[in-house]
């Protein structure tokens, strides 16, 4: 028997399928990435966190901060009449008023109008205005900031829960000096910036008097301590 063998010669190497085959293998086996829908109830609470936090910082910053609009010329030459000013209402929260700060108020005598006016007496001051100058404690004030000296003579002693405060125009000004002491209660916050009209845009500068002396409390030589939208227009 005659046996025939075929042409093709053999080989020892594997089978590999065409370079269009082997791809089209590849992409049938890669893995299609399969879309998660997020459910409602899940939005819906991020929405309501994001309202939430909105609200939060919205109510921080109008029980902090408020803005008033300024009539009169009491604070000449510091603030100007219908200069707009940002209140910080919070600082005395944190930190105790000084000699210096420029502070919005509840008028005493009628706690519906505010005033803006500056303190030069804490709580146990002496103060004294003589020969057109202002001593606390003893000690002279130097006030660059006023616009004219004051032109009473007097002397005050403040009382632990109250300030004495003065505009910066002394001869035209309703202050302590004839209302007599600011409580803490009427104390609204401390002046922190003028942003209307857009040329006198400023951080309210505030004057420190670190040379007086702090009062001591009779009796046991301590420093007296204190016994922890439209804009609204400030009266001077």
């Amino acid at each position: 028997m005659t046996t025939i063998e075929s042409s093709a010669s053999k080989s020892s190497e594997p089978y590999q399928l065409p370079p269009a085959i082997e791809l089209e293998k590849k992409v049938a086996h890669t893995a299609v990435p399969r879309q998660i829908k997020q459910p409602n109830s899940v939005l819906v609470r991020e929405i309501l966190e994001t309202l939430l936090f909105t609200f939060f910082i919205v109510w921080l910053v109008k029980a902090g901060t408020q803005n008033f609009r300024i009539e009169g010329a009491s604070m000449l030459p510091t603030l100007h009449e219908g200069q707009y000013l940002i209140i910080n209402k919070l600082i005395y929260s944190l930190e105790e008023p000084e000699r210096g700060d420029i502070v919005v108020l509840h008028y005493p005598n009628d706690r519906s109008r505010d005033f803006i006016k500056r303190i030069i007496g804490l709580p146990g001051d002496t103060v004294e205005i003589r020969d057109q100058q202002v001593f606390v404690n003893g000690i002279r004030l130097d006030e660059p900031y006023i616009s004219a000296p004051p032109n009473n003579n007097n002397t005050w002693q403040v009382p632990l829960d109250s300030f004495f405060v003065v505009g910066d125009n002394r001869p035209n000004s309703s202050d302590s000096r004839s209302w007599s002491y600011l409580p803490r209660e009427d104390l609204i916050g401390r002046a922190w910036l003028v942003y209307w009209p857009p040329e006198d845009w400023q951080l309210i500068p505030h004057f420190t008097h670190d040379a007086v002396p702090n009062p001591l409390v009779e009796g046991d030589g301590n420093t007296a301590v204190l016994t922890p939208s439209s804009p609204a227009t400030t009266e001077q």
